[in-house]
């Protein structure tokens, strides 16, 4: 009797250590994506200023969209970390906003010909693009990663030892409803 109970002392243990490792795992999974979406967008960030230099030499009275591309950069690279509720949902509002109005820069082409044919301006539209889809990917990334690790937390034995150990589920990347919207691009003539 006494050899069983210290088997199954044994084998609870050897499943909570277990369990465990496989939390810290996950966990640092979805830090890693944060990360890859962290990079994706200071490389955006460091794009916006070349971009918006290349539009002005041509449309220079377009100063309100130059303005808000140039705050909402400021703001979305002040932000910290956000896997906090609070500053997902902040960093996911000022990202989709700047996603936004980058739209209505590179709109600017169609009202400037000699813009549509700069060379400067064409290769940074190309790199704005890579790292577009390269951002979309590193999102995917981190939600599937949130997914898999709020699972984990959720999951029945695993969320004693998740909860005993002081794990919090991390928030998804997501878009608010207005966001979703289509953006619409005005210019002027």
């Amino acid at each position: 009797m006494r050899t069983l109970l210290v088997l199954t002392g044994l084998l609870l243990l050897a499943w909570a250590i277990y369990a465990f490792n496989r939390l810290v795992r996950l966990r640092n999974q979805v830090r890693a994506g944060w990360a890859d979406i962290d990079v994706q967008l200071t490389r955006r960030h460091d794009l916006v200023p070349q971009l918006v230099a290349a539009v002005k030499a041509y449309a220079g009275h377009e100063r309100a969209t130059f303005e808000t591309v140039t705050e909402l950069r400021a703001r979305a690279a002040s932000l910290q970390s956000p896997l906090t509720l609070d500053s997902a949902a902040t960093l996911g509002a000022v990202e989709t906003e700047l996603e936004r109005a980058l739209g209505r820069l590179l709109a600017l082409k169609e009202a400037y010909p000699e813009l549509k044919s700069n060379e400067t301006f064409g290769r940074l539209q190309q790199n704005l693009v890579e790292i577009e889809d390269a951002l979309q990917y590193a999102r995917r990334f981190y939600n599937g990663a949130v997914r898999d690790y709020r699972t984990a937390l959720q999951r029945f034995p695993d969320m004693l030892v998740g909860r005993t150990a002081g794990f919090t589920p991390a928030e998804f990347f997501q878009a608010s409803d207005e966001e979703r919207r289509a953006s619409r691009v005005e210019l002027s003539p």
